[in-house]
């Protein structure tokens, strides 16, 4: 578990230094614990590897002031397991009714709804960026352009890792002139 956590914690130091992030933010998760220990997803949930890889990314994201936004297994149509002050702060209005278990939601939105002060699951949501534990896909809770980021890792135990940030859209053509700060 230690080497997990490590992996991890590199991980996003690495995907921090180029992801742009900003106070707000949302960041997605998704996570396989029965990839990360080796297993075909959604067989084998370790609770105590899902309360690691929480508790990891809970407090990358509180340090930096961005919101965690943990995905559902599709049993749970891939829900969002956040905090009730981000939903409310996000101005979202899809919150459905569902309570993550390991077999039903997954280990690791099941340790985020446990770790959260006051967890809520939104249907679904657009996140600035995300890591994909597993190939969980979380894709479908990123905005509209994502931009794939590599890091010194492309593992956290067994599961193959997957970073995104994403981008706003260019717009404009061959003539047009972005600004690089807006990402």
């Amino acid at each position: 578990m230690d080497k997990i956590k490590n992996q991890l914690e590199s991980a996003l130091k690495d995907f921090s230094a180029v992801a742009n992030l900003n106070k707000g933010d949302v960041f997605v998760v998704g996570c396989s614990t029965s990839e990360v220990i080796g297993e075909k997803i959604g067989t084998s949930g370790n609770v105590e590897c899902a309360k690691i890889i929480f508790e990891t990314v809970n407090s990358f994201c509180k340090e930096r002031g961005i919101f965690l936004a943990a995905q559902c297994c599709e049993h749970l149509n891939r829900a969002i397991v956040i905090e009730k002050e981000a939903y409310d702060f996000l101005r979202l209005d899809n919150m459905v009714n569902a309570v993550p278990q390991i077999h039903a939601g997954g280990s690791f939105a099941t340790a985020a709804y446990n770790g959260f002060k006051e967890p809520v699951l939104a249907e679904h949501i657009k996140a600035d960026a995300g890591i994909d534990i597993g190939d969980t896909f979380i894709g479908m809770h990123l905005r509209d352009v994502a931009v794939p980021v590599r890091v010194g890792i492309s593992s956290i135990g067994c599961a193959h890792l997957t970073l995104a940030r994403t981008r706003r859209k260019y717009v404009g053509g061959e003539r047009a002139v972005y600004d690089p700060k807006l990402g």
